[in-house]
């Protein structure tokens, strides 16, 4: 039975049933509790310094940060990457699971213990049960998908690895997708690997435009119609001529 599948079950019954508990935690900042919650430095020994490869802002920036320096220091960011993924999918895939996190009338305490079973079925690790009540407590599981994303950039940093972001008005055959990997490979080198993440856009009338390292290449039907509809209402000069 897969995760969106346990949670719709039991969910009902947990959500009427649920008691209040005391749940002992004093947040600073969700960025920085997460850290000291996992970790206590030892008498005499230097904490350890851990640098997070892409700089995020705002709050799902602080949330995917904090998870990724408590991953990276307990040495289970695989495991907690497969974990938080795997449960975004699963919310994907449960109508239920989906408005419990979106639904911020649920009380604090609830949400805490509905997703401490949920990460206890599941036998997620410390890091992920731990990062999944701060945000439950702080009611941003709402926010969870866009925080899973940034987190996979973060992860794929890691890796050496770079996304690149292909919107066109259908799908590129295989083939192209790999003519289009072999060209941005060549061009970021042979240090990292591409990934290609495709997306959907009729709006661009066709062509495609591709995203990676801040870099942006649009060569697509919108932006050259753009262009020269630009160029044709400029007046003329004798310059021109």
């Amino acid at each position: 039975m897969t995760l969106g599948a346990r949670f719709s079950i039991s969910l009902a019954n947990k959500l009427a049933s649920a008691q209040k508990s005391t749940f002992h935690r004093c947040l600073i900042a969700p960025f920085t509790s997460l850290d000291s919650r996992n970790y206590a430095t030892a008498p005499g020994t230097k904490e350890e310094k851990v640098k997070v490869p892409l700089a995020l802002f705002g709050g799902t920036g602080n949330y995917a940060s904090a998870l990724y320096t408590a991953a990276v220091k307990a040495n289970v960011l695989d495991k907690v990457e497969f974990e938080v993924l795997d449960l975004v999918e699963a919310i994907k895939n449960s109508p239920k699971f989906a408005q419990f996190t979106k639904d911020l009338s649920v009380p604090k305490d609830t949400r805490i213990k509905a997703i401490q079973e949920i990460s206890k079925e599941a036998k997620f690790s410390d890091i992920t049960t731990n990062f999944l009540a701060i945000v439950a407590e702080n009611g941003r599981l709402r926010n969870l998908g866009s925080i899973a994303k940034k987190f996979k950039d973060l992860t794929m940093a890691h890796k050496g690895e770079v996304k690149a972001i292909v919107t066109t008005v259908i799908p590129l055959p295989p083939q192209e997708e790999k003519q289009l990997k072999e060209i941005i490979q060549g061009i970021i080198g042979a240090g990292k690997k591409v990934h290609i993440e495709q997306k959907i856009d009729p709006s661009i009338l066709g062509g495609l435009v591709v995203e990676f390292n801040q870099k942006v290449l649009d060569v697509s039907i919108k932006t050259r119609a753009s262009q020269m509809e630009r160029f044709l209402r400029e007046p003329l000069t004798l310059g021109d001529i």
